[in-house]
């Protein structure tokens, strides 16, 4: 398999920036890891907080342990909590991956000219 193949699949099979780590571009490979995880630290920290204040209004009796009532609880919190947060920090994670499979071929193909 040729090295930018390789590299983008890395990067898009494994976790941004594994590819630039093959190229042994060090430096682009913890941006994008360091990004990405970033990003992804983000996204779960909000939907753990909102999912505890779910279980904690469980515990309490504000909602019946019911799939219905859990279900419209999430619709509202989702709704009410600017979840906005968390889908700006999935798509920001998603152009970020994209990049990083979009770089770590172009820097392969720049290698494998050379």
């Amino acid at each position: 398999m040729k090295k930018p193949i390789k590299a983008a699949l890395l990067s898009a099979f494994v976790f941004p920036g594994i590819g630039h780590l093959f190229l042994k571009k060090y430096i682009s490979a913890v941006l994008f890891v360091t990004s990405a995880l970033a990003a992804t630290y983000q996204l779960l920290s909000k939907t753990l907080e909102n999912a505890q204040q779910i279980v904690e209004k469980i515990q309490n009796g504000e909602i019946a342990p019911d799939i219905s009532a859990i279900t419209e609880s999430v619709t509202q919190q989702t709704d009410n909590s600017g979840l906005l947060n968390a889908d700006l920090m999935s798509q920001l994670l998603m152009i970020i991956w994209l990049v990083s499979i979009v770089d770590a071929y172009r820097v392969g193909r720049s290698q494998q000219s050379k």
